[in-house]
């Protein structure tokens, strides 16, 4: 089959793999329909995260058909269409029965806190990812899901990851009706997290970011007041500002360590000399949100060596609530979404690649170039 191969930092090919195999009787192999790439697989792309051997294959977002199912398989079959969450799980362990899907135990034996994931190095387990032209899954009874007739492949295919993760973080800020919520961030998860915030009763959504594209998109598609924080000189006394002086009820950082080297540049306007996993984005929404307010954190953050606002945090009695998403547990509730109109997650989506032009498509996403928000990756028939 044709993948995706990682060769090094910023060095991506295209190469021939052997076609995957039932390893074990729950597995299920998928013929990849679409892909996606994430924000968080750039950390991959720059380097940035540990244990991402030559020739690992990206991508945790994807939808396909089933082609072939191990012989204990019996929620799929073969022919199904199905959306697969980013997370890998067993369904059974302490965790997975308590809903904690990313966090299983079962399934990662290089990290105690995250369970598995497709496509992102070694650390999240080693399982080659969904930028490719077959994938193989396992645990298939308990992760894909068969996508219902009226959802569309681009729709379903961003409730594997972006869109779920965005709509988590606004239902663990606890948001009550009328609150103001600040997302930072205007990227596929923070514009969803916005979005998601109006259907958790918020009454007032102010986005944060630095390029004028996404937040023209925050606008557009998430009805949120916008603030580029490159043009205003203290971004937190600008929201406080913007709040009545007490700060915002809600914070969501959706931002994280989005880190190039050692040079956080998507998060700033201005290259600042931080260390890769440095919470920029963080200690802004703990200084903006208001007193005994919550924040929710999505950003994707690895080892921390700047520090974290702690004692503001616990000296203002906030509330911080993250994890990574357990995004299949968000899908029922997102599917009659949809339905109903109320969101329509495939807007996000403004471009469209063939898996032979994979190294450029992350070239584009990489460098923010065409006004890019979302790439999808459509591999060859």
């Amino acid at each position: 089959m044709k993948a995706m191969t990682y060769r090094g930092p910023y060095k991506l090919r295209v190469d021939s793999k052997p076609d995957p195999v039932i390893e074990h009787p729950n597995d299920a192999i998928v013929r990849v329909e679409l892909a996606a790439i994430c924000g968080s697989d750039l950390h991959l792309y720059h380097g940035m995260m540990p244990d991402t051997r030559i020739g690992h294959t990206f991508g945790h977002e994807f939808v396909g058909t089933v082609v072939e199912i191990g012989g204990s398989v019996q929620s799929l079959a073969v022919g199904d269409r199905v959306l697969v969450p980013f997370n890998i799980y067993c369904g059974s362990c302490f965790f997975c029965a308590r809903g904690l899907y990313s966090n299983c135990h079962n399934v990662n034996p290089n990290a105690t806190a995250i369970g598995g994931i497709y496509g992102y190095s070694h650390s999240t387990g080693g399982y080659d990812g969904g930028q490719a032209e077959f994938v193989r899954v396992p645990f298939a009874d308990v992760g894909p899901t068969v996508i219902p007739d009226d959802i569309t492949d681009e729709d379903a295919l961003l409730l594997t990851d972006a869109f779920s993760t965005g709509y988590f973080g606004a239902q663990i800020a606890d948001i009550e009706e009328g609150d103001t919520a600040v997302v930072f961030g205007a990227g596929p998860v923070g514009l969803a997290a916005a979005r998601s915030c109006w259907l958790m009763g918020a009454g007032r959504v102010i986005v944060v970011d630095h390029l004028d594209y996404r937040l023209r998109k925050a606008e557009d598609f998430a009805y949120a007041e916008t603030v580029n924080f490159g043009q205003v000189g203290d971004i937190v006394r600008d929201l406080k500002f913007l709040t009545d002086g007490l700060g915002a009820d809600v914070a969501i950082d959706a931002v994280g360590a989005e880190a190039d080297g050692h040079v956080l540049q998507h998060v700033t306007s201005a290259k600042l000399k931080l260390q890769g996993g440095s919470p920029v984005a963080l200690n802004w929404a703990i200084d903006s949100v208001r007193k005994g307010g919550t924040v929710s954190v999505m950003g994707a953050y690895g080892p921390m060596f700047s520090a974290v606002k702690f004692g503001d945090a616990m000296n203002k009695g906030l509330t911080l609530r993250m994890n990574q998403a357990p995004v299949k547990r968000q899908w029922s509730r997102l599917f009659d979404h949809i339905r109903a109109g109320y969101v329509k997650p495939s807007d996000l989506i403004t471009h469209r690649f063939p898996l032979d032009e994979i190294a450029e498509a992350y070239h584009v996403f990489s460098a923010k170039l065409d006004d890019i928000i979302k790439p999808v990756i459509v591999p060859a028939s």
